[in-house]
């Protein structure tokens, strides 16, 4: 049997809830509190007394470290979903469900088994701060949920059963997304390993769904990366093609079949946002949004890609900076950059445009013919001009001078017309796929709370 994993804030019936769903499968139940008491022969607030937090999450660690793979069902403590470790352990070959609680729900539980002080907050101030600081990590934990505040635990139990035996979508559903998807330009190939995952005889009612939306979609080698880290990692998911012209569409689907989660790309990064629920800070900054995590019946929005170009740049020295662009990847370039303390000039061969984002990100601006007059250390290429089938460069090969350093965020080919041009004229040069790395990489741990290392990437990219 696959394993069960529990997740949830305190007070929200891990425990409970795990013994009566143990009973029922007939399998062990573990609770990780449970054991760390019992390796440490003590109870937990004693040890967060005389040892502090850190030391009980390195027992924590320990313990799920030690935790048997198959055939049992697992309640973790609160604070697992923090440790990009613990997740990789307890989500290998597991389904993990995220049980939750309204806080005055949580709160009144509490008050009848007092657990230590997380922060120095009032009780119910603590409640919101801890869960709107761990809401990301639960997201990345659910791969479904349950709301325990209005039920018993017997009833809790018997959803957490209907949800490994059945899923959460009906089959009607699967079979009017596969019609959807029967009208894409998905290949062939991925096309039947799609129905095999979603309505195949036999296909797992626990497998989650993830994809690419864009338009064009068929250039994305997110297909190929998750799929593999999938199989790294041994999660129970499937990763495919969102392709049509609008993201209206693609948005229905993939609520239709719970989908755990989406990348966002060209041309949808902007568009995307309407149909959030929710948008992290820097997103809403940036303007554009290019990873979807769905968990509780919640869309959520989140822009790694600002991550992806910054992480290649740290340390660079160059402080006068030209992006070439003004779309949504452009946005996430800028804030990047503007991060990295720089002085950036933002040309778009449509000024307005480039003069719009500069506003927004408290950079200069110009037009396509600025370029000679500003002599930057660092270039950006934000376009999708040299994306493949394209073969040309945003800029003349006399442009670039050997001082320069030359980022194209265009990963496909590895090599663009502009990289190509950029080597030959002496300067350092950044491909676009080390961008792809660290922005999928951190798309990784907002899907499933697992930090994957970039040479891991890099190895499966090769």
């Amino acid at each position: 049997m696959r394993r069960v994993v529990l997740f949830g804030y305190r007070g929200t019936g891990k425990s409970a809830v795990g013994s009566v769903l143990a009973r029922e499968l007939g399998v062990p139940f573990l609770d990780t509190d449970a054991l760390i008491e019992k390796q440490a022969g003590r109870p937990i607030p004693e040890i967060f007394l005389d040892e502090g937090e850190a030391r009980f999450r390195e027992r924590e660690r320990d313990a799920i470290a030690s935790l048997p793979e198959r055939d049992c069902v697992i309640a973790t403590g609160g604070g697992v979903v923090m440790d990009p470790q613990n997740m990789e352990h307890l989500r290998k070959e597991s389904a993990c469900v995220l049980l939750t609680a309204d806080p005055a729900t949580i709160g009144r539980r509490l008050a009848q088994a007092p657990r230590p002080a997380l922060t120095t907050l009032p009780p119910k101030a603590e409640i919101a701060e801890m869960l709107a600081r761990r809401r990301p990590a639960y997201t990345a934990a659910a791969d479904f949920c349950v709301d325990t505040s209005r039920t018993t635990s017997h009833a809790a139990a018997r959803r957490v059963l209907e949800l490994l035996g059945h899923g959460s979508t009906s089959d009607a559903a699967r079979t009017t997304a596969l019609q959807w998807f029967a009208q894409t330009p998905l290949p062939a190939p991925e096309r039947e390993q799609l129905e095999a995952q979603l309505t195949g005889p036999g296909h797992d009612p626990q497998t989650r769904f993830l994809g690419v939306a864009g338009w064009p979609s068929g250039h994305s080698r997110s297909p190929h990366l998750f799929n593999a880290l999938f199989a790294r990692y041994r999660l129970t998911c499937h990763y495919t093609r969102f392709a049509a012209p609008s993201i209206g569409p693609i948005m229905k689907t993939a609520r239709a079949i719970d989908a755990k989660g989406l990348s966002i790309t060209i041309p949808f990064k902007q568009d995307v946002m309407a149909h959030l629920d929710e948008i992290d800070d820097a997103a809403q900054e940036i303007g554009a949004v290019n990873t979807v995590v769905f968990a509780c019946g919640t869309a959520y929005g989140w822009n790694t890609d600002w991550l992806g170009i910054r992480k290649p740049l740290t340390g660079h020295t160059g402080s006068r900076a030209v992006l070439l662009g003004a779309g949504g990847v452009a946005a996430a370039a800028a804030y990047a950059l503007v991060d990295l303390g720089m002085e950036v000039t933002i040309l778009n061969r449509t000024p307005e445009k480039a003069r719009a984002l500069a506003e927004r990100c408290g950079c200069r601006h110009g037009g396509w013919d600025d370029f000679d007059r500003i002599k930057p250390d660092l270039v950006v290429n934000a376009t999708s001009i040299g994306m493949q089938p394209d073969t040309h460069s945003p800029l003349r090969d006399d442009q670039l001078k050997k001082e320069m350093t030359v980022f194209d965020l265009v990963y496909t080919p590895p090599v663009t017309p502009l990289l190509a041009a950029a080597q030959k004229a002496g300067c350092t040069t950044i491909s676009g796929t080390e961008t792809f790395v660290y922005q999928a990489q951190e798309q990784f741990r907002l899907f499933f709370g697992i930090e994957v290392p970039d040479t891991t990437l890099r190895e499966i990219l090769a």
